[in-house]
């Protein structure tokens, strides 16, 4: 999937790859995971000494991370001061419809990479005003895979799983579930056009995976319920906030 991840390498390689190189492949991965990981670690320094709360949202592509956006800000805008970091493999489509909120978007063409990383970020913080922001979203590359792997700074991981794609997905992605904070069932005004996805049972997949991460169902469409989402968010944000205060 991408050359900077080690993706590509599965266990259905290994008949093909000596096990000299298969060690040096892992020697190599976990040297770009340790460095990631020490990014990672100074972003949050960063994040924890403005007061900002950062926010990875994860999903497969078209899950409706960016319409969830659109929709945050319109419900919060006026009280939360929000700014967006984007990642795509190419376009600056997704910033476009944030920055028409009203609301700064940094955009991060990846080209082939699959995934954001701290490095990433890190460069697209010296484009943002932290004591400006309260709340960052980090709309992560659509990739239900590379992203669970690469902390980016951020305190808490969103992962969306949206009715279209199945109800299976906890438990065909494991390990993209286990890293979530917060589960949202999106795009939930479908469920009456698709009973094959049963919420209920895309739950049990997450309980099954040792997760008590809260499971949410909401809808970004006109009428559609975004309350558990928006209660989620304001009470995360208090709490960052009286954290840092206690701190101080």
């Amino acid at each position: 999937m991408c050359n900077t991840c080690g993706c590509q390498h599965t266990h259905t390689h290994d008949h093909s790859i000596a096990s000299e190189h298969k060690q040096v492949a892992v020697d190599v991965l976990t040297g770009l995971l340790s460095e990631n990981d020490h990014q990672a670690a100074h972003n949050r320094e960063h994040f924890n000494h403005h007061g900002v709360l950062a926010l990875n949202l994860m999903s497969s592509p078209g899950a409706g991370k960016t319409s969830l956006l659109e929709a945050t800000i319109d419900a919060l805008g006026h009280t939360v001061r929000i700014a967006v970091i984007e990642g795509d493999l190419e376009t600056e489509n997704d910033a476009e419809r944030i920055r028409a909120k009203g609301v700064p978007a940094i955009q991060i063409t990846t080209g082939g990479a699959c995934h954001l990383d701290a490095q990433q970020i890190h460069s697209a913080l010296h484009q943002l005003n932290l004591n400006d922001i309260d709340l960052l979203f980090i709309e992560n590359v659509g990739n239900l895979v590379c992203p669970a792997s690469f902390d980016l700074g951020q305190h808490h991981n969103v992962t969306l799983l949206s009715v279209p794609e199945g109800d299976d997905k906890p438990a065909k992605y494991p390990v993209m579930f286990r890293v979530s904070d917060l589960v949202l069932c999106t795009k939930a005004d479908l469920l009456p056009f698709l009973p094959e996805f049963q919420p209920v049972r895309a739950e049990r997949h997450l309980r099954n995976l040792a997760s008590s991460a809260p499971f949410a169902i909401v809808s970004t469409r006109s009428g559609g319920d975004l309350e558990p989402w928006l209660n989620w968010l304001q009470t995360t944000l208090a709490a960052h906030k009286a954290v840092d205060l206690t701190a101080e």
